[in-house]
Formats: C-alpha cells, sequence, structure tokens
C-alpha cells in the first residue's frame, strides 16, 4: 500500500462488483517522502486505525456513505464501542484503482470517461482552516500558479493566518509526482459534472466540520487535511482511504504541531535534511539515489511521539484506549526536547 499502511485484498474488485479488503495500520512513518524511517511509533499504527474507524462511524451517522465496513479484532468485524481492546486493522470495501496512462509527461485520463463506476477518483481534496508558514499557497501564489481569487481572498495572506471561512484545494492522486489543479482541470480528468464536483465540495466541508468539532475536545486545532473519494457500483460518492488522524490531518496543540511533524521539526536540523533539499534541486526523480539513509530520532522522542498518538486517539474518541498521559502533559516534554536538542 505505501511506506506507512498495508492493504490486505481478500476479495478483487472488478467491473461488476465491489472488493473486500484490509487496511493494515504500521508502525512506520515517512517525511519528506524518503518512505520508511529508520524509527518503528509504537501503537501508532492502532491509535491510526481507532481514530479512522470513529470517523468513519460519526459520518454514517450523518447519512454519508464510505467504504468502511469495521475494525477486525480476533478475525470478528466489530464497532469501535465493541472492541476489547484497539486493533490496526480495518476492514474496507474495494475499489478499482484506474491508473491514468502516462504519455510521455503528460497522463491520458480517458479511461475516466469510459467507466460508470466503482473506481476510486483520481484527485485529492484538501481543505484549509488555516495557511501555516510553509504553506504551498504562498509558493504558488507567488510563482502565479495561484490567484487570491481561486481561494476566495480578496488580499494576500500571511504566514500563520486563519481563515474566516475554509478554503478547498485539488491535486491529481495517481501520478508519479502529484501536482494541484483547477476545479476545471479536476472535473475534466476524472469525468466528473457540475453536479458531482459540488458534491464533493459540500462533503468536504462537513467533514472539515465534523474534524474541528470532534478534536477541539481534545484541545487540537485541525488546521488542514485531505480527503480522497470514489464511486460505488451504482456512481454513488463515498468517501474512502482514511481521514481525521493525525497523518492526514494537521493538527496543533497550544500551537505546537503534533505527529510526525514532530519528526520533521526534529529532521530540518540535521545535515541529512541539507542533502535531502539540495538532492531534490538536482533531480527530482533520482534524488534519493544521492542521499544517505536518515539517522534515527532520539529514543525518548520516538517514546514520546508515540505516546502522543495514543493520547489522540484516547482523547479525540473519549476512549480510554492506551494507558498514557494527557497529550498536554506530553506536548510539554516534546516541546522542551525540541527547544533543546
Amino acid at each position: 500500500m505505501g511506506s506507512v499502511k498495508d492493504l490486505a485484498v481478500i476479495e478483487k474488485p472488478s467491473g461488476e462488483k465491489e472488493g473486500i479488503g484490509e487496511f493494515i495500520f504500521s508502525d512506520r512513518y515517512s517525511v519528506f517522502d524518503w518512505g520508511e524511517m529508520p524509527n518503528h511509533i509504537e501503537n501508532k499504527g492502532k491509535a491510526l486505525c481507532i481514530i479512522g474507524a470513529y470517523f468513519f462511524e460519526k459520518l454514517e451517522e450523518m447519512g454519508i456513505a464510505t467504504h468502511y465496513i469495521g475494525v477486525v479484532e480476533n478475525n470478528r468485524v466489530k464497532r469501535i464501542d465493541e472492541l476489547n481492546e484497539a486493533s490496526n486493522v480495518m476492514r474496507i470495501k474495494l475499489l478499482r484503482v484506474l491508473k491514468p496512462e502516462k504519455i510521455g509527461e503528460a497522463y491520458d485520463y480517458a479511461i475516466y470517461k469510459k467507466e460508470r463506476g466503482n473506481f476510486l477518483i483520481p484527485l485529492e481534496i484538501i481543505y484549509r482552516n488555516f495557511l501555516p508558514a510553509g504553506s504551498s499557497v504562498f509558493k504558488r501564489l507567488k510563482n502565479g500558479d495561484l490567484k487570491l481569487e481561486d481561494i476566495w481572498l480578496k488580499e494576500m495572506p500571511f504566514p500563520g493566518q486563519k481563515l474566516e471561512e475554509p478554503i478547498l484545494d485539488v491535486s491529481t492522486k495517481l501520478e508519479s509526482i502529484d501536482r494541484y489543479i483547477t476545479w476545471e482541470e479536476a472535473r475534466d480528468i476524472a469525468g466528473l459534472n457540475e453536479e458531482e464536483i459540488r458534491e464533493m465540495k459540500e462533503i468536504t466541508m462537513a467533514i472539515n466540520k465534523l474534524i474541528n468539532r470532534e478534536v477541539e475536545k481534545a484541545g487540537l486545532i485541525n488546521e488542514d487535511g485531505k480527503i480522497e473519494y470514489g464511486f460505488d457500483i451504482n456512481r454513488k460518492m463515498i468517501v474512502v482511504d482514511v481521514f481525521g488522524t493525525p497523518d492526514e490531518c494537521r493538527f496543533t496543540f497550544n500551537g505546537m504541531p503534533l505527529s510526525k511533524e514532530i519528526a520533521r521539526i526534529f529532521y530540518r536540523n540535521t545535515e541529512w535534511y541539507k542533502k535531502v533539499q539540495e538532492a531534490k534541486k538536482k533531480d527530482r526523480i533520482r534524488w534519493k539515489e544521492m542521499v544517505p539513509p536518515p539517522p534515527p530520532l532520539p529514543p525518548r522522542l520516538v517514546e514520546l511521539i508515540s505516546m502522543l498518538y495514543q493520547a489522540c486517539c484516547n482523547e479525540i474518541t473519549q476512549t480510554q484506549f492506551f494507558e498514557v498521559p494527557s497529550i498536554g502533559s506530553i506536548a510539554e516534554q516534546i516541546g522542551e526536547i525540541i527547544e533543546n536538542p
């Protein structure tokens, strides 16, 4: 599946039938597009699985369709309130992944105009409630790739700005290097009509509000996040992959970024990160061949990041799945390490 989560196929999907699969959330993590990093974050997979399941079940209560079936414990599929302990396995309905054909440097998405349903929509939808320093929005505005009217702003934003209304972005999903695109291009390449684009935007806004409401209980701020969609066999739009977790969203606590963003902060102060940046400038495709393996994180920082994932799970779901301190207590200790590496 990828560097941080695996997919077990139980039944393959076809043109006439959805399949069944299981996400196996690992304790691996990735930063800066490197892939699997040296350390594993204990119980990260279980925490992400439970948070993801929690939000899927909330969507069901709202009448929004998803590919979620349940969480697997001892070979039984359960709702999270039926679990005896946290699990890292989620059962899902599987859709087909129709790859666009690469022709030179371009991609041909003609297949999406021929198929009616039962496939992953090749787009990633990003909602933004804040514009933190380093957000791609600033670079795209500066380069002219994005206009203020595209994101409903009247004047140039500043780093850290809280937006009066959320803005939505869209990018490709299945290209070798995904890119931000306009909504017109998104509609065209995915073979969508205006009503389907409108529905996608409305569901994304509803999900954003849901995440905001739920994470506020844990004292977290939901700055931005991503959502993915597919069509079922009848071309009904459904929410797929996973959302609302510290890996899919940018959460902060009293201004401190949470989850693997902490690892990013640590690595930005290393020589390895400088070599990564230099290599990417030289060759966007083969840059990893020019860079040595990353150094491991300090053991105590690994332990604290692990505890943070678990605490986020406890406090978002308001269920004690893990025996760990509060988010506030853990964040304070992480702050001391980051400030005094």
